[in-house]
Order: C-alpha cells, then structure tokens, then sequence
C-alpha cells in the first residue's frame, strides 16, 4: 500500500493541522531542497534550444553555457535542472569552488573567468549579508546585481503566492493515487535496458510490458497534461511498412500544434499500443527498432520534448492475459501520473487526450475513447483537434 494512501486512513483532525505551518516563503523553500539534494554541479554549452531555466522558465537558447543542479530521486534516476548562467544559484551547498563544476575545463576561457567572479561575488555575499555598500567596494557592480536579484526573487515569490491561491481554486484534480484501478508495484530494480530479448535505443527503458522515454531533454513536468495517441493521430503508418522512417505527419499543423502547447506550460506525452513487440517473437528486434526509431524521429521532426509510452502487451482475444498498460485500460496513464510526473497532481479540468480510435463508423476500435473515459479525461479525435 502506498505511504500516501497509509495516512488517509486517519481522520482530519483540525488541532493537529495547526502544528504544521506552510513557510510562507514557498519558492525559496523549493530552492533550499533542490539543493540539499543535489550532489554535483555541470556547466556545458547547450546543445539544442529546447531546455528551458528552471528559475525563470525562459528558453535556453543552443551554444549558450548553461549551468545544471544534478540530484537523484527516490528511482535512483539523475535529474538535471538547467538554469541560465545569472539564473543559478551560486551560493548552493554543491560548489565549493570552480573545481567543483563537472565540464569546468572545457569551457572558454572567458566563461571560466565569469564563473569564478560569480562564484566570488557569492562568497562575498555569505561574509557580508546585507552590508552592499562593502560588497560594492570590494565587487564592483555586484552588489547592483543582488539588489536586482532580490527583486526578482520578491516577484517570483509574489508570483508563487498568486499561482497558489489560484491552484486553491481548481475543484477537478486527480492526484497520483486518486482514483487508479492499478495498483503499480513499482521498483527501480524492475527498470531494464532491455525489453525481454531486444535492445533498447539510449534514453528508452523498459517496465513490465511498457517501454517508455521518461527524459527528452527539455521535458517539463506538469499539472497540465496533453496526451496522445501516436499512430493515425500524430502520423500516417502503415502495418505493410517497417522501418523509423516509415511515417509521416499525419496533420501539417502538427508541429506548430505541440510547440504551442509546450509554451502554454503543458507536459507533451504520447501513449501508444503496439502490440508486434510481443507477437514477433522472433522479429522482436525489428519490432522495436521500428517503434521507437519511428517515435526518435518524430520528436526530432517537431523539435518539441515529449514523454512516451508503449504498451506492447497482447489483448485479450490473442488468448493472453489481459494487460493492464494496453489501451482501453488505463495502465500507462497511472505509470505517468505516480511514478514520472514528479509527484504532481494533475489538472483534470485543463488536460486532455487526443486519439482517432473513438468507435465510429470506420474506426478500427474505440480503444483511445474508452482510455480517455477510465481515466476522466477531456476526448478530441485528432481531425478536429488539429483543424482549429
């Protein structure tokens, strides 16, 4: 039983919720426990334009030097939060000095003066807290900085502050056990490279019958959830044709449609059924080297971060088991929502899911309605959603 479910077995009592006090100062707590936990500091240049600064949640533009507080979760999955140089918090526990930086050597010369300034302007700061007029002595034009710098952090919190009351105001949320007809037993020792006999590409991992990609590099997690069927939704595929590059968009707008949703703060996640990973047992290679290289190069063609997940179980009239992750049921959805979103609740009123097995007349199932309906979800059928 999960340890969230274990404590709503007791009563609300309203003596008690007294003895807890929320800080008010929400967003520096944040902060102070992202990096307590972190472990280690990367400065690279940017390899694309799709991460985004954890601090003020603007693009980081390719080729720029961003600056990344590394720390592990309870998966044992190392999570990167990439900030802009000036963004970073340079008074974090994790350097203790410019050596302390993993990639320091590599960089310019002249960003590796900039960053021992900053880490020294730093220093200055923790000596001589409050006292500016010092600090401007000593670092010309720092202590501009930090005056600055407090500002945006009052607005940041002010802006927290708002973002929190209206949250408050949400009446349909689903949180990551509310609601789930699974009960995901999950392990990080259950994670594999490999799924059964077939090797995974990098980046993709395999649990139970799913074989997901938890991290594109960029990818934000949300309360806000735009979800996808892959094949007759996102592309055109065809069941005769095998290969990653046997696909094409099935929308012209498709890309421009994702960027959008991706700037509107949404988290982009495709949940797709293919059952050939497990019928050929012995193409599975080419199976899965097929899916996923299909999926790689179409995230690559929108330029848009995505988290995916494929069901490759058998459904019941293969005379197999029925799995849980295949759509209709809701299996993939759960493994998202409680174990790859951060543990953050979901906003029903706002999320989505779009699919084109909705049981018409000439659909070949109503597998994508039925997924959406078990789990509350908002339906579009993808000639609609993609046509406004």
């Amino acid at each position: 039983m999960l340890i969230s479910s274990y404590f709503r077995t007791f009563p609300y009592n309203a003596a008690l919720s007294n003895l807890f006090v929320a800080p008010k100062n929400s967003s520096l707590l944040r902060l102070a426990s992202s990096m307590a936990s972190s472990s280690k500091v990367v400065a690279e240049y940017a390899k694309s334009a799709r991460s985004s600064c954890k601090k003020c949640a603007n693009a980081i533009p390719a080729k720029a030097l961003r600056l990344g507080l590394v720390s592990r979760d309870a998966r044992g999955f190392d999570m990167t939060k990439w900030h802009h140089l000036n963004c970073f918090p340079m008074n974090s526990d994790s350097i203790a000095s410019s050596d302390a930086i993993i990639g320091f050597s590599s960089l310019k010369s002249s960003d590796q003066e900039t960053l021992k300034k900053l880490l020294d302007g730093s220093a200055t700061e923790q000596v001589a807290v409050g006292d500016e007029d010092t600090i401007e002595g000593n670092k010309k034009g720092i202590s501009k900085s930090l005056r600055k710098g407090k500002q945006v952090h009052k607005k940041e919190d002010d802006e927290n502050d708002d973002l929190e009351d209206r949250s408050a105001k949400k009446t349909k949320l689903s949180t990551p056990t509310e609601g789930a007809v699974l009960d995901i037993s999950f392990s990080i020792s259950d994670i594999k490279d490999m799924y059964k006999d077939a090797t995974l590409l990098p980046e993709w991992k395999a649990f139970q019958t799913v074989i997901f990609l938890e991290r594109d590099d960029g990818l934000r997690d949300s309360g806000k959830i735009a979800a996808f069927d892959f094949d007759g939704c996102l592309v055109k595929t065809s069941v005769k044709r095998v290969g990653s590059d046997a696909w094409s968009l099935m929308y012209s707008s498709v890309p421009d449609k994702l960027q959008s949703l991706y700037n509107e703060g949404y988290k982009l996640v495709i949940f797709t059924n293919e059952a050939n990973i497990e019928r050929w047992k012995n193409k599975r290679q080419t199976a899965v080297d097929s899916k996923v290289g299909r999926l790689n190069n179409f995230i690559k063609r929108v330029k848009v971060p995505i988290q995916v997940f494929i069901a490759c179980g058998i459904d019941k009239s293969d005379g197999q088991a029925e799995d849980p992750f295949r759509k209709p049921k809701p299996g993939m959805w759960y493994l998202m929502e409680q174990q790859f979103n951060s543990g953050i609740a979901v906003d029903m009123d706002q999320s989505f899911y779009v699919g084109d097995a909705a049981g018409r007349q000439n659909d070949y199932s109503d597998a994508d309605i039925k997924f959406a309906q078990a789990i509350g979800l908002k339906f579009h059928v993808p000639e609609e959603y993609f046509s406004q």
